[in-house]
């Protein structure tokens, strides 16, 4: 498929994605002969045909359970890269920490990780990261007559956070003991049920969440908190054959306009600083 092509092909697949389309490229990954599934580029995959993602749902805006089908920025952008490979996206949902540790990499049962993850040196050791995609903030939130107008008035406060995530170890780091709750979702609704009085969680889950008007009456960002922190997808160690066609496909999207319209769908106006973070 030419440049051109290519590019007329993400755009209507961005444009598409809400109402539940999927595109299909006219070519398939096949065997070798040798056992080995490979896709284009000589990119080899667990499963013919399929690019498999893990992730941990529901992480909104980046992957959640929408209409009956598993959709959002994550899987948007890899689409792209499915779409390049000449295959199609499956998506297997397992706990957090199986592929931030690259358990489920190195068990072949996905080919890359999709889950808002941010890149620290401590999970490069087990896993390897694609560029950076995206630049994250975390968010205090809390109930707007709870009298928390910043990370300072959590001191005393029961505060809650996603367990495994690097907004739980920003606030153990800085001396609070977090009740931990397995999902964004989970965390979100211990603050709105009383279990805590705040919470520590990436912002852009927090933007979702509070459009809904019954929560955003309610509840309120106390402080964006500005950690440094940028997503990417990850990949086995060593396989620099799908890191690269990961990192070809993100830098494509960028060039052709197509990231900036998903980015406006999946996570609000678009913001150049976040959208495009410099290369790890």
């Amino acid at each position: 498929m030419n440049t051109v092509l290519r590019r007329r092909a993400r755009l209507l697949a961005a444009t598409t994605a809400a109402a539940g389309l999927v595109l299909v490229a006219g070519c398939t990954s096949s065997d070798d002969g040798g056992g080995k599934k490979t896709a284009a580029g000589g990119v080899e995959l667990v499963k013919a045909g399929r690019l498999t993602t893990c992730t941990h749902l529901p992480y909104p805006p980046f992957q959640s359970e929408i209409d009956g089908r598993v959709q959002g920025f994550d899987v948007a952008l890899v689409d792209l890269v499915a779409e390049d490979l000449g295959v199609e996206q499956d998506i297997v949902d397992q706990p957090f920490e199986n592929f931030k540790t690259g358990g489920s990499l190195n068990a072949g049962q996905c080919d890359l990780a999709a889950a808002g993850m941010t890149i620290t040196e401590e999970r490069k050791k087990n896993v390897d990261f694609s560029d950076p995609y995206f630049q994250a903030t975390q968010a205090v939130l809390a109930d707007k007559d709870s009298a928390i107008s910043s990370f300072a008035d959590l001191k005393g406060k029961k505060v809650g956070a996603q367990a495994q995530t690097t907004g739980e170890d920003y606030t153990k780091g800085q001396g609070l003991d977090p009740v931990s709750f397995e999902s964004s979702d989970a965390v979100l609704n211990g603050l709105r049920t009383g279990q805590v009085d705040a919470v520590v969680i990436d912002y852009p889950v927090v933007q979702g969440w509070l459009k809904d008007k019954a929560n955003a009456g309610a509840f309120e960002v106390a402080e964006q908190i500005d950690t440094g922190e940028q997503y990417g997808f990850t990949v086995k160690k060593g396989n620099d054959k799908l890191r690269e066609a990961i990192n070809k496909a993100l830098a494509d999207a960028k060039a052709d306009g197509t990231y900036k319209k998903l980015y406006e769908q999946w996570i609000g106006p678009y913001d150049e600083s976040a959208a495009s973070p410099s290369a790890s």
